[in-house]
């Protein structure tokens, strides 16, 4: 499917990152704009698949070259 450029620290931290917005949109759902909280999901998903769009737009690769 996708090339995998996200690696290491980058991937812990969006999953860890996505996990806390989306964990904070359950626990204010009635504020004025909680829904923003809501940017954790592709935040998680980016680091669970290991595949960013905007890493791929610019060239950026973080993911450790594989030894050949």
């Amino acid at each position: 499917m996708f090339a995998k450029n996200v690696g290491g620290i980058d991937r812990v931290l969006r999953i860890v990152i996505g996990l806390a917005l989306i964990l904070g949109f359950f626990l204010n759902m009635d504020g004025a704009y909680s829904w923003l909280y809501l940017i954790g999901v592709p935040i998680a998903l980016t680091g669970i698949f290991s595949t960013c769009l905007a890493y791929r737009i610019i060239g950026m690769n973080t993911c450790p070259t594989e030894k050949r």
